[in-house]
């Protein structure tokens, strides 16, 4: 445990070039996009971008370390307690079929764990800072208290290693999760995404940006907490929360308070300070493009 911390620590240089190479593709692909097929107008440096950017950067170094002991956890557990004969055999499936089955697994076990997020009330007090945004973009995929996007994560990552799909405890490096990561993370900043595109058949196989919208929108209490699936909507069709219609959102945001502070938007979900009870606005502001 103390060698995997110290090792993360140890890479923080690397990770921060990384993070850096990173934002800078992303913004330019997804800047470029937005700038052409906008869904609405709105800045590119919009309200909170910098707030934004803020959590890029703090997610992008914490919450591996936020994994580290539950993870490590699961894989002692696992180690003592499921025959290594079957992680062997599991192990000799062709790398498509475990990622096929680490997809699904992990798709329905983010689903629980983002689901959780919203009806546990504890959870929501960390989830919520993901909801506040009034304008939804690309970056605001990156809006995330470093606990929910690290619980989140994990319950992702628990029922791919259960099923054998991934080794946590291996000396090796693991195609399956380590892939699933790196192309979830990126699916997760096109899902949020100011793009109007909308391609019908697609939108039954994989999460969309008007899909995603739809979990974020305001638009009233019949249709809020819907389509928690992070890749595969059958998945809210599953277990009843798919929602979908032909219209887009009309207002995004949360009627719960929230801060515009960050320091008080990481530390209040613990009660250590206190809401300076600011209500955040729900309407998207910009102007609906046809």
């Amino acid at each position: 445990m103390r060698s995997l911390i110290l090792q993360t620590v140890g890479d923080l240089p690397m990770a921060a070039t990384r993070l850096c190479a990173w934002y800078a593709t992303l913004a330019v692909v997804f800047v470029a996009l937005e700038k052409i097929w906008a869904l609405r107008v709105q800045r590119v440096l919009r309200g909170n971008f910098g707030t934004d950017t803020l959590y890029y950067f703090l997610n992008g170094f914490l919450t591996r370390i936020l994994l580290i002991l539950p993870m490590s956890a699961v894989a002692g557990a696992l180690h003592r307690l499921a025959p290594s004969s079957y992680y062997e055999w599991v192990g000799t499936f062709p790398v498509w079929l475990r990622l096929l089955g680490a997809l699904v697994a992990g798709d329905i076990g983010s689903y629980w764990g983002h689901r959780w997020s919203h009806e546990v009330p504890w959870l929501w007090r960390f989830h919520v800072i993901h909801h506040s945004a009034a304008e939804v973009d690309w970056l605001v995929n990156t809006r995330a208290h470093p606990v929910d996007m690290a619980f989140t994560r994990m319950c992702g990552l628990i029922p791919i290693y259960v099923l054998g799909l991934g080794q946590p405890s291996g000396d090796r490096t693991d195609l399956a999760p380590m892939l699933l990561v790196v192309a979830g993370t990126f699916w997760g900043y096109f899902i949020h995404a100011n793009l109007r595109w909308r391609i019908p058949i697609l939108e039954q196989l994989i999460s969309t940006p008007v899909f995603h919208h739809w979990h974020h929108t305001n638009d009233g209490e019949e249709v809020l907490n819907k389509n928690y699936a992070a890749t595969l909507p059958w998945v809210d069709r599953l277990f009843g929360t798919f929602y979908l219609p032909k219209r887009w959102p009309a207002a995004y945001g949360t009627d719960t308070v929230v801060s515009d502070r960050v320091e008080i938007q990481l530390l209040e979900p613990f009660g250590l300070v206190g809401n300076p009870k600011r209500p955040i606005a729900a309407q998207v502001s910009g102007q609906v493009l046809p």
